[in-house]
């Protein structure tokens, strides 16, 4: 057991990149958590294989750390705007944030999203200026920024005189005067953490009470939630109460919540964090971070109590609704089952299930259809995650282009969701970003001249002018521009926007693509799929050079004859093909096409393979034009 007076819970929090992951393991080495001998990877707390290679954080993990007899909880939250539920979450187990801002960038979208979270929570924030030995650092500049930021935000006076710390995560040292103190050490960290954010409060003495934060899984003990203990103790088997509480209007929090449920539960698994592993406990006590099982069924927000009193209930977590939309289907492609497992509906419900009990920021509706369900998630990559951990499960399945949630008020009229949107790029570049989103109806807010030739350029802009637009915004910028968007809420639907200008080369056979058919293709396309790579009717192999699709024969062979030509000697030139990411694929589709996920490829399909079968449908009932009020359009099964 450990005193109260000697535990500091905090999170972590700050915009993609800043260098959270990174701080953590600097603090791992610092506390001399592992053995001096004991291998370590880098960014420990990134602990599967998307996190690493996509060197993002998606889930927030707690670890613990101990230094001067102080059992320090440290939460890593996600920087990506599509996983800010895990962050909305886990800010009420916490007594104050650690704020990251880069020298360089300094706040950017995420960091206001997740700064105006805390303050709401009367947190007081700890500053820290990091990457601050990068050659274009300006920890003054990053400083000022972050300060407006706070009043912006409305921060209290307290809230505003936050404590500011100056160093390299990287290179593991903190000091508070950077010109002063010498670059080397995390005691300053500490002792800040220590001074500044007081032990949680809790009463040791009253009844048990602990509310829902974050959940997990286990296929033996069933759902697990983690929460803080906000008072009293709880024994091994012990009964207590599980009192639900939900919303009246999820769109309206003033409205009030209500206790809709309660049960009587028993504790059977009790666990705590200290370091990065979970230690089995027969107590928990108040103010520490634990884990429970025991209760058939556990919700974000529910309230752990042994009074049966309704009113001991606390009020749900606010959690923000998805924006984004997809089908995820069968697959009913020929080579279903060609390269992984061919699920059907019930498997497809059943694994979507699975990922409903601990990523609470998505939504699962059954609309009826025979071969899908609709899927909602806070934005394009929140989906695509999903999709890859999916595909790397074995799964085979198709899912539809992503489109925007939209809502109406009280008069009818239509809202869809609106992104703050910051771009920064070479001086060079701003002239042909402005043009593009202003096609896509971005509103110029600000441009920014940092006086290195970068500019900093701030648009408002619908969420579906987003789509599809990563991957040209990198061709138009050569790589060196850097975008980042977060969502700011609903706003008046801004009208048409024009999505892809180009049509689909789809195969009207099905067989081993050839070199033959490829380079006459190439001059009037450009090509997905290379020579020997087997296609199907109906598969697009290509983007056509005019806005219509067109059909064509990429298994076509050149006919063998006794005829000599002057021209057999000269070889075949190819170009190399385009190969579409998942992402850039879900981008790219027409609202008549799915992209066909398989653990070995990333195809694209037209929904109807049959050409005849396609012309008939679209005669019956139109397909909507691309990119043009798409929204609430299913594909066709």
């Amino acid at each position: 057991m450990i005193p109260v007076d000697r535990i500091r819970n905090l999170a972590i929090i700050a915009h993609i990149d800043h260098g959270k992951t990174t701080l953590i393991d600097s603090v791992f080495r610092a506390t001399r958590t592992f053995r001096d001998n004991q291998h370590v990877a880098e960014r420990l707390m990134d602990n599967n294989d998307l996190e690493r290679e996509r060197g993002i954080t998606i889930r927030a993990k707690h670890c613990t750390v101990n230094w001067n007899d102080y059992l320090i909880n440290i939460i890593d939250t996600p920087g990506h705007a599509d996983f800010s539920g895990e962050v909305e979450r886990v800010l009420s187990m916490v007594d104050s944030v650690l704020l990251l801002v880069d020298a360089n960038e300094g706040p950017m979208p995420q960091t206001r999203y997740v700064l105006m979270r805390s303050l709401r929570l009367g947190l007081r924030p700890i500053v820290i200026i990091n990457k601050v030995e990068c050659p274009n650092a300006r920890p003054d500049h990053a400083l000022n920024k972050t300060f407006d930021l706070f009043i912006d935000l409305g921060a209290t006076d307290a809230q505003a005189h936050f404590p500011v710390l100056y160093g390299s995560g990287l290179d593991g040292w903190f000091v508070r005067d950077l010109e002063k103190d010498a670059h080397e050490g995390m005691d300053a960290l500490f002792e800040t953490v220590i001074e500044n954010v007081k032990p949680p409060k809790v009463n040791q003495d009253g009844p048990f009470l602990m509310q829902v934060s974050t959940l997990a899984w286990s296929d033996y003990i069933g759902q697990i939630g983690c929460g803080r203990v906000l008072s009293g103790t709880l024994n091994k088997g012990e009964e207590f109460t599980r009192f639900i509480t939900r919303w009246k209007d999820a769109n309206d929090q003033d409205a009030g919540w209500d206790v809709i449920g309660s049960a009587k539960e028993k504790g059977i698994h009790f666990w705590v964090t200290r370091g990065l592993q979970r230690v089995e406990v027969d107590k928990i006590s108040a103010g520490d971070i634990v884990w429970l099982a025991g209760p058939s069924e556990i919700g974000i927000g529910d309230t752990f109590a042994n009074i049966e009193d309704p009113k001991a209930a606390l009020k749900p977590l606010e959690i923000e609704e998805p924006t984004m939309s997809m089908f995820f289907l069968v697959n009913t492609g020929p080579f279903s089952g060609a390269d992984g497992t061919a699920i059907m509906l019930r498997q497809l419900k059943d694994r979507l299930q699975r990922e409903l009990r601990v990523n609470v920021a998505l939504r699962m509706e059954d609309l009826g259809r025979s071969d899908g369900v609709k899927v909602s998630g806070r934005g394009e990559l929140h989906l695509a995650i999903l999709i890859e951990e999916m595909r790397r499960e074995g799964l085979e399945f198709c899912v539809s282009r992503p489109e925007v949630i939209t809502r109406e008020d009280v008069d009818g009229n239509t809202l869809e969701p609106i992104e703050q949107l910051i771009i920064d790029v070479p001086e060079v570049y701003q002239g042909i970003i402005i043009e593009k989103l202003a096609r896509r109806k971005g509103e110029l807010r600000t441009v920014e001249n940092s006086g290195s030739n970068v500019v900093r350029i701030e648009f408002e802009i619908p969420t579906r002018g987003l789509i599809g637009y990563r991957s040209e915004f990198l061709t138009d910028t050569r790589g060196l521009g850097i975008m980042a968007s977060r969502f700011v809420g609903y706003g008046s639907w801004r009208g048409e926007i024009a999505s892809r200008n180009r049509g689909s080369v789809v195969s009207i056979a099905t067989g081993p693509a050839t070199a033959y058919s490829i380079e006459g293709l190439q001059e009037r396309a450009v090509i997905f799929v290379e020579p020997a790579e087997r296609v199907y009717n109906g598969q697009i192999v290509g983007e056509n050079s005019r806005p219509d699709d067109m059909a064509c024969n990429p298994t076509k062979r050149k006919n063998l004859t006794n005829h000599r030509s002057s021209t057999k000697d000269i070889g075949v030139t190819l170009d190399v093909p385009r190969r579409m990411s998942l992402e850039q694929a879900m981008e790219w589709i027409a609202t008549d096409e799915l992209v066909e996920v398989t653990p070995k490829a990333i195809r694209m399909r037209k929904a109807i393979l049959d050409a005849l079968q396609r012309k008939r449908a679209q005669k019956a009932q139109p397909i909507i034009t691309r990119g043009l009020g798409a929204a609430s359009t299913p594909p066709p099964a």
